[in-house]
């Protein structure tokens, strides 16, 4: 079985929930009318990244915002990434991305690890999540990361052992420096570490990550598709908005799990008995 992804590097307002939701709708009508069967928006896609104060503003409780009932309804027609502020009780905050599928939330993921180092400020607007959990959808079961997340390798290798076969990863990267390379110093090394999970983990790769500028930050673009064999099917442009289409083939990923059964050899007791030995070792020296 085959399946038409596009991802969509898009630009969105900070803020604008109205402006950002019409602009998903105008992308996922034009998916649509291309033959897609899923699209996958950036992190904070709905509300941008930078909102700081707005925070509470923007944000979504349950399912039942505006917002999510808009895309929901949309996803009766093709499945859909995106991601927004979600309230939970306590009034705790998440930068959540989500799948709708069949005119639902099928699946949510709230991001794990919080930057707040250098540039970024997460920690002091946004509650962790606590879970990483894999999904059944119909190219496949999948499991979803937000930027940060990524950067953690137990992140995707936690969703590998559930039986990840395609990882969506949704990203806020921005420009870190310039230099007179054509594309971003960052680019290559998100692609580089997509090649690497792609490899090592047998899985499909789709990161999708923003464009434009927010707030005096440029973000970097440079989405891309990543095949279970390392190989980069397809890849985007920088800074600019844009659309990347790539078709995922199920029996790739079987010919490559065949060729190389690393996951089949994955030793999960071994593992977690050493993870307690180093656990236990660690916090009793603390």
């Amino acid at each position: 079985m085959s399946t038409k992804v596009v991802l969509a590097q898009i630009a969105p307002t900070l803020g604008d929930l109205d402006r950002n939701l019409k602009m998903h709708l105008d992308e996922i009508r034009r998916a649509v009318r291309a033959g897609a069967d899923l699209i996958i928006f950036p992190e904070l896609s709905l509300t941008g990244y930078l909102l700081q104060d707005l925070v509470p503003e923007c944000a979504q409780e349950g399912e039942s915002g505006p917002l999510l009932k808009a895309l929901a309804r949309a996803s009766r027609d093709i499945a859909v990434v995106a991601g927004w502020v979600e309230r939970t009780p306590g009034s705790v905050h998440h930068n959540t991305a989500g799948c709708f599928l069949n005119g639902r939330l099928a699946h949510r993921h709230r991001k794990v690890y919080l930057p707040t180092y250098g540039m970024f400020d997460e920690g002091r607007y946004f509650g962790a999540g606590e879970v990483f959990r894999t999904f059944e959808a119909p190219w496949g079961r999948t499991g979803m990361l937000v930027c940060e997340d990524f950067w953690h390798l137990s992140s995707s290798y936690l969703l590998a052992q559930e039986g990840m076969e395609v990882l969506i990863v949704v990203s806020n990267s921005p420009v870190k420096g310039m230099d007179a390379s054509p594309a971003p110093p960052g680019k290559a090394a998100w692609l580089g570490l997509g090649s690497v999970v792609a490899k090592f983990l047998t899985c499909y790769v789709l990161y999708v990550n923003r464009a434009g500028y927010e707030e005096g930050w440029s973000f970097a673009g440079g989405s891309y598709a990543v095949a279970p064999s390392g190989k980069v099917l397809a890849e985007g442009g920088t800074k600019a908005g844009e659309r990347i289409a790539v078709t995922l083939d199920d029996t790739q990923l079987r010919r490559v799990r065949t060729a190389y059964p690393l996951l089949r050899d994955e030793k999960l007791d071994l593992v977690r008995r050493e993870l307690d030995r180093i656990a236990e070792a660690r916090y009793r020296m603390e």
